[in-house]
């Protein structure tokens, strides 16, 4: 962990860069994940067009940036590069979380945790009928934990880490959010895929 109670505009950018490499690296586990609606296997790929489309204009900034500049380059990187709907949420995602950070010049704590519910309140939006057990799940569930972590700790890099850590904690749980998958066989009584 980084002991730093503010995340500056450098900060975020290799933050943000690093988890686009690491969505990269990872999208085909990703494509394997995905069972709702249909088990259609390019998920991941879908994400990762859309996160580097995101990266590709952030590292296009030179170092002397602000965050606002960051945020409208996240913002809108993603939503030109969202592909299916995984993408489209993640696009989503990724603004409102940037409408908050964009208004600050440094992260802390409560910005963190603000930012994570805009980024869940834009995505259940942009969805016509939101199913529980999905992405929109995780999300709702990981930033919730960032709302409580971030009460007990001063730091936005751990309330991020409890952020990741609730998220893929939520991943696990998701299929037994899916009862039409249960009935249909796709996943077993104890919810695994």
């Amino acid at each position: 962990i980084v002991a730093a109670n503010t995340i500056d505009n450098s900060m975020l950018c290799k933050m943000f860069l690093a988890g686009a490499k690491s969505l990269e690296a990872n999208k085909e586990y990703i494509n394997e994940l995905n069972v709702f609606p249909v088990p259609d296997g390019d998920t991941g790929t879908n994400m990762t067009m859309t996160i580097m489309s995101a990266a590709k204009e952030v590292a296009a900034l030179g170092d002397e940036t602000d965050m606002k500049v960051i945020a409208k380059a996240i913002s809108s990187g993603s939503l030109r590069g969202a592909r299916g709907n995984s993408g489209v949420i993640l696009s989503q995602l990724c603004r409102g979380f940037c409408k908050v950070i964009g208004e600050v010049e440094e992260i802390d704590k409560e910005t963190m945790a603000r930012a994570c519910e805009k980024a869940v309140e834009s995505a259940y939006k942009a969805v016509m009928k939101p199913t529980e057990g999905t992405i929109l799940t995780v999300a709702r569930e990981a930033a919730a934990k960032g709302v409580a972590f971030a009460k007990e700790n001063d730091q936005p890099v751990a309330v991020w880490e409890a952020i990741c850590e609730e998220a893929e904690a939520s991943l696990e749980r998701t299929p037994e959010l899916l009862p039409a998958l249960k009935k249909a066989g796709v996943v077993d009584a104890g919810g695994k895929g």
